[in-house]
């Protein structure tokens, strides 16, 4: 997995960035407003409840990055520096072959297109850079944008599959193409 330096990438009108300190705010948000999180069922451990436990997640995901477990990229619009969301490739297979995706974005920015130029050049980073053959996402089973968001993006439902820890959640895959 190529972590280092970060694989910053730039699309037509987004930049999707190492996530810091200074994000912070953006990041307690997206981890605890009820509309960014309708769908999303936390252990109690996982939840960001104050700026602190914000800080302890972006020094995590930095963590991780730094040690090949998982990459989390901050969205910013060009020309605004400010995190309006992230999406990460993460929960690697041992052998770095399979991987899952997963994305937030603040509301404010839902259904302008953001995650789904965001998804494509993240897709389109783990097939061609990391050479992962199968992309995975778990998903709430009334959360229509995103298995719209997915089906967009050449996800299949994987309707013989259980997420063994939601009973509520759909298994999405795609599978590279240039395999």
């Amino acid at each position: 997995m190529r972590s280092n330096p970060f694989p910053e990438i730039k699309t037509e009108r987004l930049i999707l960035r190492r996530v810091d300190e200074s994000d912070d705010e953006v990041i307690l948000f997206l981890r605890s407003d009820k509309t960014v999180n309708k769908y999303i069922q936390r252990p109690e451990s996982e939840l960001t409840k104050t700026k602190a436990e914000a800080l302890q997640f972006i020094k995590r995901i930095n963590d991780e990055i730094e040690n090949n477990i998982s990459i989390t990229w901050g969205i910013t619009l060009k020309g605004n520096p400010n995190l309006i969301g992230t999406i990460c490739l993460w929960n690697f297979s041992k052998d770095k072959k399979n991987a899952e995706v997963g994305y937030g974005l603040k509301p404010l920015f839902h259904k302008k297109g953001i995650m789904n130029e965001a998804l494509k050049n993240i897709l389109e980073f783990g097939f061609d850079e990391l050479s992962i053959h199968k992309i995975e996402a778990f998903t709430h089973k009334e959360n229509e944008s995103s298995k719209n968001l997915l089906k967009r993006n050449g996800f299949v439902l994987m309707e013989n599959r259980k997420d063994e820890e939601n009973d509520s959640n759909l298994i999405f895959e795609i599978k590279n193409t240039n395999d």
